[in-house]
């Protein structure tokens, strides 16, 4: 029952317009699943709802590889977990802070323990921000750059690796797309292909080394940094997180497990040829579920020798986390779902239509990443403006040849972006209570360099729309370069004048 007509984008409107009106995507995605079933089968509520859950969501779940999807997200979930309850993060930068001993230091430690958390977007707020806010208020380094350090390095760290969550829901997304459109292209690939056209993200992790290296602030920020030189403290927050902490926890709870994940993977791998040749995605992720659950084990068995929880205690976190992925396997499962209605629909084949009718290909990627962005920011979901965008912008991306990488690249960045000018998303909340920093503080002194960054992956995404090349990255990072310089000395040479004043 394919219509190729405006009707058909209506499951995607309603989608849309509850998720940005309740700020709840499971609820638009529910509600653009519901309503797109209603449009096949006709206004029989008790009927139709059977008709959804048994020819809908239930083949979601029984086909194979989306099955395997959230079989590896339930085992991340787990070891994610553990990682974050076993202490040993904080024991890790704890070690890290020995040879801190400058303003400079402190930053780029702070942003390399950051990037060592990469297991968990959520992990890099939990473990850094408590073990680095003392040494910060020791140094006089606001706990606004050190909120900003954290939301530079969690997000933009985790959707740039593709064995962790964030990959593998994101290839989830992608593959539901590729099987649609029939089309000779691996989730696998797709990711990787897109990691050099991740703007947004590059630009949000290669600002901090920059502005801390040469002491470039801006905005903001550049008035908190010397607000906390003077001694005097401004938007700090009494609110800290419960993080846990052990006087037994050691480092190797966190090297530890993760060594063994590498040698399970190349154990696994290695003798089909991987990295060097292909191996099928479901052997992959059953190769990636098996190095999730021995490094669980490892950790488990870690802090039960050195008595900081006991086995029964271990498992206990270790189920906990896996059923806190509950709500990520529902959003993928709706999302799957509301792409293959779409399809029945001919939501794809309307939009390709439409795309054919004139809309310039080398528009799509940035077109994508400024819809992305209002999405995310309004919803502060970057996850959920995935869910919604991936099935518009890859069939469109097919339809009129516009670079696909691109195109990819363009929705993560913008959903990475739009989280990111969010006051209401999970990390910016979580990044100022890590640092314990006012929330609004946080918000205010990180957007400045959020624009900044989403203006230059703006362009770069025009150019990758003409040029399709990876190579743009570099030409971003360097006008990132240019810019925060001329900011940063505009911004002293102004403050000077009106301090002269």
């Amino acid at each position: 029952m394919e219509q190729t007509d405006l009707s058909s984008l209506i499951p995607i409107v309603i989608t849309l317009a509850l998720s940005l009106t309740t700020r709840n995507v499971v609820i638009g995605l529910f509600a653009g699943v519901l309503s797109g079933v209603f449009m096949l089968n006709g206004w029989h509520p008790l009927d139709t709802f059977g008709v959804m859950v048994k020819g809908h969501l239930v083949p979601q779940l029984t086909d194979s590889y989306n099955a395997g999807v959230i079989v590896l997200l339930v085992f991340i979930g787990g070891f994610v977990a553990l990682m974050e309850q076993s202490g040993g993060g904080h024991a890790f930068a704890k070690k890290v802070t020995h040879w801190v001993d400058s303003k400079c230091r402190a930053q780029v430690s702070a942003w390399f323990g950051g990037i060592f958390i990469f297991f968990s977007d959520l992990g890099t707020p939990l473990i850094v921000g408590p073990v680095f806010r003392p040494l910060f208020d020791k140094l006089k380094v606001s706990r606004q750059k050190l909120a900003f350090i954290i939301d530079s390095t969690s997000s933009p760290v985790a959707i740039l690796i593709p064995f962790i969550g964030w990959g593998v829901y994101i290839m989830g997304l992608l593959q539901k797309e590729f099987t649609a459109l029939n089309a000779n292209v691996s989730d696998w690939d797709a990711f990787i292909g897109a990691i050099p056209y991740q703007f947004y993200a590059i630009l949000a992790i290669a600002i901090v080394p920059l502005v801390a290296l040469k002491a470039l602030d801006f905005g903001p920020m550049a008035r908190a940094e010397m607000d906390a030189k003077q001694g005097e403290v401004t938007g700090n927050d009494a609110t800290s997180l419960n993080v846990f902490v052990h006087k037994n926890s050691k480092a190797s709870f966190v090297w530890g497990p993760l060594l063994v994940m590498a040698v399970v993977l190349v154990t696994m791998l290695a003798p089909l040829g991987f990295p060097f040749q292909k191996v099928s995605g479901s052997v992959f992720r059953a190769a990636l579920s098996s190095a999730y659950f021995f490094a669980a084990i490892t950790l488990i068995s870690l802090m039960a020798y050195y008595r900081v929880r006991s086995l029964g205690d271990g498992i206990n976190v270790y189920l906990k986390g896996m059923g806190n992925m509950m709500q990520v396997a529902i959003i993928l499962i709706l999302a799957w779902t509301l792409s293959s209605v779409g399809k029945e629909l001919g939501t794809a084949a309307y939009i390709a239509e439409q795309a054919q009718a004139g809309f310039p290909s080398w528009l799509v990627p940035a077109v994508a990443f400024l819809f992305s962005a209002i999405i995310s920011f309004a919803t502060g979901s970057s996850w959920g403006t995935f869910a919604i965008m991936m099935p518009l912008v890859i069939p469109t991306s097919f339809a009129i040849d516009a670079p696909l990488f691109a195109c990819i690249g363009a929705v993560l960045s913008g959903g990475l972006f739009g989280d990111h000018c969010s006051p209401i998303s999970e990390t910016t909340i979580l990044s100022s209570t890590g640092s314990g920093c006012d929330q609004f503080e946080h918000f205010r002194t990180q957007l400045p360099y959020a624009l900044l960054n989403g203006a230059i992956a703006l362009g770069s995404f025009v150019l990758a729309g003409i040029y399709e090349s990876p190579v743009i990255f570099i030409i971003s990072i360097v006008a990132q370069i240019v810019l925060v310089f001329t900011f940063a000395k505009v911004y002293q040479r102004n403050y000077s004048l009106v301090s002269s004043n």
